[in-house]
């Protein structure tokens, strides 16, 4: 009797234990491609690390301010190419493995040696990385760039615990944490479930667990939420349906200013878009205000450059449609309404939420308007669409962007530059405009960039790799009771200042 009693106290302890944990259920029709900062280069994956690591820099909260995280402080030298990063003592893996120093280069290195799609912003840049001690990072720059140290507030100069990451390939499982949560349990698009970290050096988060379920589409996304499945939905709700709920007594929609942006990429090396006359002719006939008004319901607006609008540099450097322009341009490059041109689009159908398929009927619809383009809508899930365009499958798709750093040159060198070029599936090359980015990232004085960054923008208008179609804005619903949702402008959002008033 006695043994059956302290067994079922057990039993209860730990039931009251588990039931005593606080836990915010959040949805999400997103998917997580890789946990591995050397291979992540998709929003909603890079989030998740930015939850489960800790990097060496991080964004003040709600501001784009750049603070030291894991670097304490760092000195530059007077070229400018040379940084000095001091190591916080004391900060360790969840496995109880410091991070120093070395750990900082054995992260560096193997970014730039696997050549995943996010290595560019690094080995484009880095020259070579040097442990000076175990508390001391040195970091040789090839040339001078003003903005380095923001290009570290991004994933890819995270570090990883060379105990569970391998040197030589990408590693397909969760990583070992560093940051707030860690991962206990990850059934791929199923459901991911984040602990807190007791071997984090910061602030404990304000709840325990998060568990994030991920859902088919939109409308299960909405019914988990009202029906009280899941205490937040974050990516993607229909716009039909944030207006619904905007109504509702039970529900908080919360919508801030967003950086994201959307854009068609044209494939510059696969005919027929390597004739710059058919991009420019088909940057000319889309018709980004009904796509903002009919599909978004206004909840963005029309873009004309990549540099998004509100911040430094931003120029409209794409015209509005113009069906008798984009026809001219369509004669001169040797179709017209007997000889059409007859191109696919390509779009994700979950990726970007379910409105997608009515954004890529609305660019063919504006398109086909022409009476010269006639367009096959084609569309695969998000694993085997990013093989494609990083394979030259495709020659005409839609993509989207979120920041990595806060800089104009994250808007421009990811898509223009040559490296850049081949991680988005534009394999674009033009020495010349890659050169005007080269020199605004030498250049330290904001005036001297920006109007570098203009020039830059004028050859993505006449050249046309990439269309801009529209700015987006950040949209959370949840239930009344949470608190903490902070839709920032470094776009990072913070699992662990959620909690349950």
């Amino acid at each position: 009797m006695k043994r059956y009693l302290v067994s079922l106290f057990v039993v209860l302890v730990l039931f009251v234990g588990v039931w005593a944990q606080s836990t915010i259920v959040v949805g999400t029709t997103d998917k997580i491609r890789t946990l591995d900062p050397a291979l992540c280069y998709d929003y909603f994956s890079s989030n998740i690390l930015q939850n489960v690591l800790a990097g060496p820099v991080d964004y003040k909260v709600n501001s784009t301010e750049i603070v030291p995280n894991l670097f304490e402080s760092w000195e530059v030298s007077e070229d400018g190419l040379e940084y000095l990063f001091h190591v916080k003592k004391g900060v360790v893996f969840e496995d109880g493995t410091p991070i120093d120093a070395s750990v900082f280069k054995f992260s560096f290195d193997r970014v730039i040696k696997l050549g995943g799609d996010p290595a560019f912003l690094l080995s484009d840049i880095v020259e070579s990385t040097e442990v000076v001690d175990d508390y001391t990072f040195k970091v040789t720059l090839q040339y001078p760039f003003s903005a380095f140290v923001s290009v570290l507030g991004y994933t890819v100069g995270w570090p990883v615990n060379p105990k569970v990451f391998p040197a030589d390939r990408f590693y397909d499982g969760a990583p070992s944490a560093s940051g707030p949560y860690k991962v206990t349990e990850w059934i791929r698009d199923v459901r991911i479930t984040l602990q807190a970290n007791d071997k984090y050096f910061g602030k404990k988060p304000k709840t325990d667990r998060i568990i994030i379920l991920f859902y088919e589409n939109a409308a299960t996304l909405r019914l988990a939420l009202e029906t009280g499945e899941i205490d937040i939905a974050y990516r993607h709700l229909d716009p039909r349906d944030i207006q619904d709920l905007k109504s509702s007594k039970s529900v908080q929609v919360i919508q801030g200013e967003s950086p994201q942006i959307r854009y068609l990429v044209f494939n510059t090396q696969k005919e027929p878009f390597d004739n710059p006359l058919v991009r420019q002719a088909i940057s000319l006939a889309v018709e980004r205000d009904v796509i903002v008004e009919e599909v978004f319901l206004n909840m963005a607006s029309p873009l004309y450059s990549l540099v998004p609008m509100g911040m430094w540099s931003h120029e409209d450097v794409f015209q509005e449609g113009d069906l008798e322009a984009a026809k001219q341009l369509l004669y001169q490059a040797g179709y017209d309404e007997k000889n059409k041109l007859v191109i696919d689009l390509w779009y994700s159908p979950t990726h970007y939420g379910t409105t997608e398929a009515d954004v890529a009927q609305v660019l063919m619809e504006s398109l086909e308007k022409t009476g010269i383009i006639d367009i096959n809508l084609e569309y695969a899930e998000w694993a085997t669409y990013v093989d494609y365009f990083l394979n030259g499958v495709m020659g005409m798709f839609l993509l989207g962007w979120y920041p990595d750093y806060i800089d104009p040159d994250d808007y421009l060198w990811p898509f223009l530059s040559e490296s850049g070029g081949r991680s988005l599936g534009s394999f674009y090359v033009n020495p010349v405009t890659e050169s005007l980015m080269r020199a605004a990232r030498v250049a330290t004085d904001q005036e001297v960039r920006s109007q570098l960054y203009k020039l830059v923008q004028q050859d993505l208008a006449f050249n046309a790799p990439y269309v801009s179609l529209w700015q987006g804005v950040e949209t959370v619903a949840a239930q009344n009771n949470i608190k903490g949702i902070l839709l920032e402008p470094s776009q990072v959002f913070r699992y662990y200042l959620l909690y349950k008033e």
